[in-house]
């Protein structure tokens, strides 16, 4: 019985270890989990209304550019561009999109013969922006969040 005793007494003396809590700040734990985070990639991309009924997120990125191409590509196409020579580049557009869902275009880069041809190309982009549907923010882990990302547009003028 004495050598039970014993036993018990050494074993809740070793055993106590286990009960020591390795106290945590939140401030380490915050660190830790944001270096977790892929800061490149969102949960849901941008969205029009009209995609919020797609479930794949690939889909809905798809479907969000292919929006935005079709609007400017119109409002394009009901402008009166006269040229000397035929036209046919790709225009790369830099958007922002707000946590708020303000869409802004930020840069265009456009080849010195378009832009020689049609001056103004820059203006007409900017403007083709002003009747977009209201554009809903990406998230990410639930909040809203700004992202920026290139649109390719096709022109040809003949």
């Amino acid at each position: 019985m004495k050598q039970i005793c014993v036993f018990l007494s050494v074993l809740m003396l070793c055993s106590c270890e286990y009960f020591n809590v390795k106290k945590t700040s939140s401030e380490a734990i915050l660190k830790e989990e944001l270096q977790t985070f892929n800061w490149s990639d969102v949960d849901a991309y941008p969205s029009f209304s009209e995609c919020d009924s797609i479930e794949t997120k690939t889909d809905r990125k798809s479907c969000f550019e292919s929006v935005l191409t079709l609007h400017i590509w119109e409002f394009l196409k009901q402008e009166k561009i006269v040229v000397t020579h035929d036209i046919s580049d790709t225009i790369i557009l830099s958007f922002r999109v707000s946590e708020t869902g303000d869409l802004k275009l930020r840069n265009a880069k456009i080849d010195s013969l378009t832009h020689h041809e049609i001056p103004e190309i820059e203006s007409l982009l900017y403007k083709s922006l002003d009747g977009l549907p209201q554009v809903f923010p990406a998230t990410k882990r639930g909040q809203q969040v700004k992202t920026e990302f290139e649109l390719p547009i096709i022109i040809n003028i003949k």
